[in-house]
């Protein structure tokens, strides 16, 4: 008895570190998480970069504030007139924060100019959102045995029933969208039905999946891993049950993948 108690003990520990393992190569939201996934491309390096200069005006500003408030409240009724009927305050507070808005939209320039850039790619996929499942097209590729269809497949979310150890509830797929790194990457994103939302964290990527209209954004992943998402549109009954998980692999490995896929 003693020796199946330990036998027990020493599997689920060894399990509990292959979950371990498992999660810290993935790219998936944690329990009180405040900050933002760590980032897997150059947009969302931008956009964190972004967030703490932001952080550092506004907390200036608060505190500032602030204590103008507790000052106020501090003084007297012959020194508040420097605060009520002061002409130079009102042109220092009007000239200050003007010059604080333009320092901030500066770099903001910058950033809505990359979002928008479109490289020259040299892989192309379309996404299409139905319900409430996601399927994908390598429109480079055409297939040996039907040189009219391209390279597709479709990805649902698994069941409790087919998860494996390690896996992520409601964020697990069957077939996951493989893509290679260090490589400029066009999605062109649409729907069957509804309005759908391809959206992963990690890239900083969210694109809305319009019936009858093609959106188009870009993508460039700097290293491996495993990144998941989820649809952010709220498409129907069962928009909370299909997930998004891209799997970023080295470009050799991407090259023999597709060349399995073609056979």
């Amino acid at each position: 008895m003693i020796d199946r108690w330990w036998l027990s003990v020493i599997v689920k520990k060894l399990l509990m570190l292959n979950f371990i393992y498992y999660k810290s190569s993935c790219d998936i939201s944690e329990k009180w998480q405040i900050n933002i996934q760590d980032p897997a491309t150059p947009t969302i390096e931008g956009m964190l970069f972004f967030h703490n200069y932001l952080m550092f005006f506004l907390i200036t500003i608060g505190f500032f504030v602030f204590w103008m408030l507790f000052a106020s409240y501090q003084t007297n009724k012959k020194e508040s007139s420097r605060f009520s009927h002061s002409s130079l305050l009102e042109i220092v507070w009007t000239i200050i924060p003007a010059i604080i808005l333009l320092i901030i939209a500066v770099p903001s320039f910058s950033l809505l100019y990359s979002l928008d850039d479109l490289s020259d790619p040299l892989i192309t996929i379309k996404i299409v959102g139905h319900q409430w499942y996601w399927s994908y097209e390598y429109s480079d590729y055409l297939t040996k045995l039907n040189t009219s269809a391209n390279l597709n497949f479709d990805s649902y979310m698994l069941t409790n029933n087919d998860l494996t150890i390690g896996s992520f509830r409601l964020l697990e797929v069957d077939n996951r969208l493989i893509l290679p790194i260090k490589t400029h990457i066009r999605l062109l994103v649409t729907s069957s039905d509804v309005l759908h939302s391809w959206a992963v964290p990690s890239f900083g990527i969210k694109v809305d999946a319009i019936p009858g209209r093609l959106s188009q954004a870009s993508l460039f992943i700097k290293r491996e891993g495993t990144f998941y998402g989820q649809c952010s549109e709220i498409c129907g009954i069962n928009h909370g049950f299909m997930p998004i998980v891209v799997k970023s692999v080295l470009p050799k490995t991407f090259i023999k993948w597709v060349s399995l896929k073609l056979d």
